[in-house]
């Protein structure tokens, strides 16, 4: 798998290489080892580790409606209050992050209401956060408040 812009993690260990599969933490299950997925398992250990946000307070590629459609996004972290915090959208680190990703996240955030939007490839961070009514870009590694 591809080296990403993340601390290094360790995730080896959970891989399984006859299956093709890592163990995701989250859905405690194993899950096909895709590019995308690399990515989403790194944002996952820097979101417990870095962050130190209770896996219990993370949903993985879970659906939400807009207008009549069904969408999923990646990764969702919700505050102690149970709303929404860090919206994650996951692309393969040969995706380029581009204004089409970050409508894409902006769809799903019109129906989750994040104070945070996190874009990443794995390689390239981009990090949005709510203010003054706008989402403002801030830089990575970032600090919650």
């Amino acid at each position: 798998m591809d080296r990403l812009n993340f601390p290094d993690y360790k995730l080896e260990n959970r891989i399984d290489a006859q299956k093709n599969s890592i163990f995701d933490l989250v859905r405690k299950k194993f899950i096909p080892l895709t590019s995308e997925e690399w990515v989403r398992q790194h944002c996952i250990e820097l979101l417990i580790k870095q962050y130190n946000i209770p896996i219990g307070r993370i949903s993985v590629e879970k659906g939400i409606k807009y207008q009549n459609l069904q969408k999923r996004f990646d990764i969702l972290t919700l505050d102690s209050f149970g709303n929404a915090q860090i919206l994650i959208e996951c692309k393969a680190p040969d995706v380029r992050l581009s204004e089409k990703t970050l409508l894409q996240a902006g769809v799903y955030n019109s129906k989750l209401d994040s104070r945070y939007i996190w874009i990443t490839n794995g390689k390239n961070h981009i990090w949005l956060k709510f203010t003054n009514n706008n989402f403002e870009l801030i830089k990575f590694p970032v600090k919650l408040d």
